[in-house]
């Protein structure tokens, strides 16, 4: 009876040594995180849009698995990037809103800003902020920031280089990002000169111009496209670290305003689309004969510069162990410089448009689109609904790469999720921002809390049950009074005085 055991014993052994050795051969993965500026969660086929195409995103989820119910840090730029880099909900951030920094002077001066640098660039963030970008070199990773900063100013302490990327190319300034045909770009410190003349955002059409001649148009396009310079820069990023392990943080400015993009890539979605009422400009944006064919041929391109990217990582021979997530910032503009969201369903089963879209703590401004791909790692063409947030991505990467941290954070590691393993929920999402007059969200299982208008005085909750209305369209609070005191009572926990004057929530009792 003894020996019966044996053979069983000898597999079992044999076994333990395979799962040791895959775990001593297995290197912790190149990382590349690619986040869309605006784009909406219907905006891209796999997550049901029916005009854009956008076939290697799409592609990407199939190899992957594709969130739906993953939600951005807020309904803007910088904040929703600051609490991806450092694990922070904005009720804790330092950041929580877009601030320019005015006390400087004229900083929406484009011309003077190009002028001087000092005029460039949002509010710093501290000194002693630690990011995602630096908790990734600690773990022996060469870091780069392809894109858009949006989190510091030239001159500061907090540029790229100084919080935490070895190498940073692109737009330091959210404001002059507003041109994507700039005067100039930065290269880690250096202000890179380009062969654009100077314009300025929000020029209109000149009043004696033919808006249905393409020849009106001539001065808004030049002759170097900041997305493919950066693309360029992102593809040599990978390319000179192909045998070191590396993380890219690839911030594209698509399909964020203004509306350019070169004509070779616009033709095709004039022929799609046809005729159009020509927006001719004015404000902060520059004028565009086709703005429906514009808009959607800048998704197609960002489209298209995924698929390059994973086309070099095969390439390389690097595909197979790369984490690659692929997300969007915000929700997708509302309707201003020629931008239609309703007509591409931009948010897909959420409610678009001015006060439901970007800028709004409602689901159509802050649930984006999430894909990740790890192959052998992550099952090919799943979905998951777990609800996850941008400031679960900094505990995500620290436990893909072992880093202990023993900072304190919002997020939770969607890793398990990931690997298809039991996973740690929230008990709750929370997020507050104080432009747009005001406003605190909460969710929590399929209950969605939201206040808007707190700076008016406005304390009122709205309820909805987002598994019945995901639209958000029938407030329920008063057949719910519990449920509303529970979410008001997260709301008092979970925000804390800020630190900057200019996001303070007087209502709530900030100083």
């Amino acid at each position: 009876m003894k020996n019966s055991f044996l053979p069983l014993i000898l597999i079992l052994i044999s076994t333990l040594f395979q799962c040791r050795s895959i775990e001593e051969n297995f290197t912790e993965p190149n990382i590349i995180y690619i986040l869309a500026d605006d784009l909406g969660y219907g905006e891209l086929g796999i997550y049901g849009q029916k005009i854009i195409r956008t076939p290697h995103i799409d592609a990407l989820a199939r190899d992957g698995m594709r969130f739906t119910q993953h939600y951005s840090g807020s309904p803007v730029c910088a904040p929703s990037r600051y609490m991806l880099l450092t694990g922070l909900h904005s009720g804790h951030a330092y950041i929580r809103g877009n601030d320019e920094w005015a006390e400087r002077g004229d900083v929406w001066n484009y011309a003077a800003a190009v002028a001087d640098a000092s005029l460039e660039g949002q509010r710093p963030i501290p000194d002693t902020t630690f990011t995602l970008a630096n908790m990734l070199q600690e773990s022996g990773y060469i870091t780069g920031l392809v894109g858009k900063w949006g989190l510091g100013a030239p001159g500061t302490g907090s540029t790229p280089n100084k919080q935490g990327f070895d190498y940073f190319y692109g737009y330091n300034c959210q404001r002059q990002a507003h041109n994507l045909y700039p005067k100039h770009l930065w290269e880690n410190e250096q202000k890179i000169e380009l062969n654009n003349e100077l314009i300025s955002p929000g020029m209109a059409l000149d009043s004696l111009a033919d808006p249905n001649d393409s020849k009106s148009y001539s001065a808004f396009e030049q002759s170097e496209y900041a997305p493919s310079l950066m693309h360029e820069r992102a593809l040599n990023f990978i390319k000179k670290n192909k045998e070191n392990q590396f993380f890219l943080y690839y911030a594209s400015t698509l399909p964020h305003l203004p509306l350019q993009i070169p004509k070779k890539y616009q033709t095709k979605y004039h022929e799609v689309i046809g005729a159009e009422l020509p927006y001719t400009g004015g404000k902060s944006y520059f004028p565009n004969q086709y703005p429906r064919a514009t808009y959607a041929a800048m998704i197609n391109l960002l489209d298209q510069q995924v698929g390059e990217l994973v086309d070099q990582l095969k390439a390389l021979g690097l595909y197979d162990n790369t984490l690659i997530i692929f997300t969007s910032d915000n929700g997708p503009t509302y309707d201003v410089g020629g931008v239609d969201p309703h007509y591409f369903n931009s948010a897909g089963p959420f409610n678009t448009g001015r006060g439901w879209g970007k800028g709004f703590t409602h689901e159509g401004g802050i649930r984006v689109p999430m894909i990740a791909t790890w192959p052998n790692r992550i099952a090919a063409n799943t979905m998951t609904p777990h609800l996850s947030a941008f400031w679960d991505v900094f505990p995500t990467l620290a436990e893909v790469v072992g880093y202990k941290d023993t900072e304190q954070r919002d997020g939770i590691s969607f890793l398990p999720t990931l690997h298809g393993t039991k996973q740690s929920e929230h008990d709750y999402l929370y997020w507050e921002f104080p432009a747009y007059g005001g406003q605190q969200a909460v969710r929590k299982k399929q209950w969605k809390a939201i206040r808007k208008n707190l700076h008016k005085g406005n304390v009122t909750t709205a309820l909805y049950d987002l598994s019945k209305d995901p639209r958000e369209e029938t407030d329920i609070s008063d057949q719910y009074p519990e449920q509303v005191a529970e979410m008001e009572a997260i709301m008092r926990e979970a925000h804390h005085d800020p630190t900057i004057g200019k996001f303070d929530l007087n209502i709530l009792g900030d100083k």
